[in-house]
């Protein structure tokens, strides 16, 4: 490639989805800010986009979720009290993030993820960018997912997905890439199928929640064509760029947990725990006492 890609310097978090699945905990609390440990889902993801050297935090957010933005913000009275009796502010460092670097857009009505995504499109400009879905917790071996995929970028340009490997069988519940060359962790994607029926998945490389696209994605999802459900579909805008624009799956090194899910969500939490200098050895003693 002769010259190299544009940075990638903002990410897009869609944080407007209500959580029906943990309420009645999400009725006033946004699933984002369910916590795994002592951090919330989106305090996880957020880190991961620093990591990846990201500048720029857009949260697509909707009604009820100040509490994502208050999360943020410095909280002057917290720090001050911290302060007065001596403990340390260092747990608040994450969530302090530089003026201007933090912006929050209103997805109006719930129309889906591509219509998510599109809400931030005056934000994203003429700028390649980056996708983080909270909900999908990634534990990387090394590094996080996004500094894995910038990367590789870095290297070839164009449009990423993260791509997991995951049993054959598990593959009808999820989007899954149509490979074509391989390349160490790089693949080529030929196509994407959304949850293919058993037996008939191209391969087994899973959609994890985390994209780079380029900022032609936008016209496709300003048609706001509605595919499955009803709903903007960003797979349906993605697969128009193929053939037209670099695309590749960057195969994840680490771990994933489904927060979306109670199961994923309580799994996040032992897993996280158990690892946890401060309580590890006492939590895994304890489990075994409850496994008998």
């Amino acid at each position: 490639m002769g010259s190299s890609p544009l940075s990638i310097r903002k990410v897009v978090f869609p944080v407007a989805g209500l959580g029906t699945r943990f309420l009645p905990a999400t009725k006033a609390v946004p699933k984002e800010m369910l916590p795994v440990v002592d951090r919330p889902l989106v305090q996880y993801a957020v880190d991961e986009a620093l990591e990846a050297g990201i500048e720029t935090m857009i949260f697509v957010t909707g009604r009820n979720k100040a509490a994502i933005e208050d999360h943020f913000d410095i909280a002057y009275e917290l720090e001050r009290t911290q302060a007065d009796r001596g403990k340390p502010v260092e747990a608040l460092k994450g969530t302090r993030l530089a003026p201007g670097n933090a912006i929050f857009v209103r997805q109006q009505e719930p129309r889906g993820l591509g219509h998510a995504i599109w809400c931030a499109r005056d934000i994203i400009g003429n700028e390649p960018f980056a996708i983080i879905l909270p909900d999908e917790l990634l534990i990387g071996r090394k590094k996080g997912c996004l500094a894995q995929m910038v990367e590789q970028y870095e290297k070839v340009g164009g449009n990423l997905v993260c791509a997991l490997e995951v049993p054959m069988e598990e593959t009808p519940s999820y989007g899954v890439i149509d490979p074509g060359k391989r390349d160490g962790v790089l693949t080529e994607v030929k196509g994407l199928v959304e949850k293919p029926k058993p037996g008939t998945a191209p391969s087994n490389l899973m959609l994890p929640g985390r994209y780079i696209l380029q900022p032609e994605v936008m016209a496709l999802l300003a048609t706001q064509e509605a595919g499955a459900g009803g709903e903007v579909q960003l797979t349906d805008s993605m697969a128009k760029l193929i053939g037209r624009q670099p695309f590749h799956g960057v195969t994840f090194d680490g771990e994933r947990f489904d927060c979306g899910s109670k199961l994923g969500f309580a799994q996040a939490n032992f897993a996280l725990a158990a690892r946890d200098a401060s309580m590890g050895d006492e939590l895994k003693s304890w489990a075994k006492t409850l496994l008998g």
